[in-house]
């Protein structure tokens, strides 16, 4: 999951929502050990209090059931009707993530089979040379999605999916992807990517603006898991149940951040092995890897740190389940010697191929 867009000359898009790391909400939990993975006794996630829950302000406020929502959501399911079911690429293989401060490391960089972009960071008329250059060598460019807010209670802004597409176009993209969240309540902004509730409502919600967004961008579409400091109450199915019906009904693909299942295991005492365990495998785009570091006794996921070896051994979870088509490393701030970013996509490429 990448950092917030990093808005820098004339390649920054007006429909920009920042979600800057650097200003990370506070969280009294303290960081765990992760060694019961295989014996699989890990505590069940804390859910928040319902007092506190009362308190969020309605910047980060969860979607709400309420009926003029219920309408629209019956309203966009019988104007769009089923979603086809997208098909997971074939073949990706190891990517990082471009961005402006790394291009042309990026361009010159050994074993780089793909890249991702976020896609509020491009004018569709006006991409970097560096970008173009990719794609003139053949090097697939997926533009990646950080502020549809497609888990919302507030109707869904059509302008951002249709940026979304035009990006995808002047980039001959196979694909595109957001993610399983929501970042705008009441107007305002979260600033950070904020958890669903887990419940009936909330994934008929999350559906119905996933179906319509597929209506609008004419490709198939990958959402990711997020990293989390809360969990609503009162969740009526896990997470990966949560996924499993999304794709179901929609139709969309699955991109599995292996670091961001580390974060929430560490921040709030969920199984990883049990998501992986748990969650339709076929329905996998890619995966995204990256670093963090504890501040506190909470765990951060920085995508400005060496990726720990907890969380290879996640992908190398996965990859015992299935082959994901690619994965992809994230690294957003505190850029290392193309050397080292060399050797992290090693690291993963050896995972990846099971070697």
């Amino acid at each position: 999951m990448p950092r917030a867009a990093e808005v820098t000359g004339s390649a920054c898009s007006p429909v920009l929502v920042a979600r800057s790391r650097s200003a990370v909400s506070p969280c009294t939990r303290t960081t765990r050990s992760v060694a019961c993975w295989p014996s699989r006794r890990c505590r069940s996630p804390p859910a928040v209090a319902a007092g506190a829950v009362a308190a969020v302000p309605v910047a980060v406020a969860p979607p709400v059931a309420a009926d003029p929502r219920a309408a629209a959501v019956a309203v966009v399911a019988a104007v769009v009707g089923a979603a086809a079911v997208a098909e997971p690429p074939s073949r990706l293989g190891v990517g990082i993530g471009w961005r402006p401060e790394i291009d042309r490391t990026v361009a010159r960089l050994p074993g780089v089979d793909w890249v991702e972009v976020i896609a509020e960071n491009l004018h569709a008329h006006e991409l970097p040379a560096s970008l173009s250059d990719l794609r003139a060598r053949g090097v697939p460019v997926l533009p990646h999605a950080v502020s549809l807010s497609l888990g919302g209670a507030e109707v869904l802004d059509t302008h951002r999916v249709e940026h979304l597409a035009a990006v995808a176009a002047a980039l001959d993209a196979p694909m595109v992807s957001d993610h399983v969240c929501f970042v705008r309540a009441g107007g305002l902004d979260a600033g950070h990517l904020m958890p669903l509730p887990r419940t009936r409502t909330a994934l008929d919600v999350l559906v119905a603006n996933v179906t319509l967004a597929q209506s609008i961008l004419g490709l198939p579409f990958a959402l990711e898991n997020i990293a989390a400091m809360l969990e609503w109450p009162d969740a009526e199915m896990s997470e990966a149940e949560f996924l499993g019906e999304l794709t179901e009904r929609t139709g969309c693909l699955l991109i599995v951040d292996v670091a961001n299942l580390y974060a929430n295991a560490l921040n709030l005492g969920s199984d990883p092995v049990r998501f992986l365990d748990e969650i339709p495998l076929e329905r996998i785009a890619y995966v995204h890897v990256a670093g963090g570091e504890s501040i506190g006794g909470v765990y951060h996921d920085t995508h400005a740190h060496p990726v720990p070896p907890a969380v290879l051994e996640l992908l190398g979870e996965l990859r015992s389940r299935t082959v994901p088509p690619g994965a992809l490393l994230e690294r957003d701030d505190r850029y290392p010697t193309d050397g080292e970013l060399a050797a992290e996509l090693a690291a993963i490429r050896k995972v990846l191929d099971g070697s």
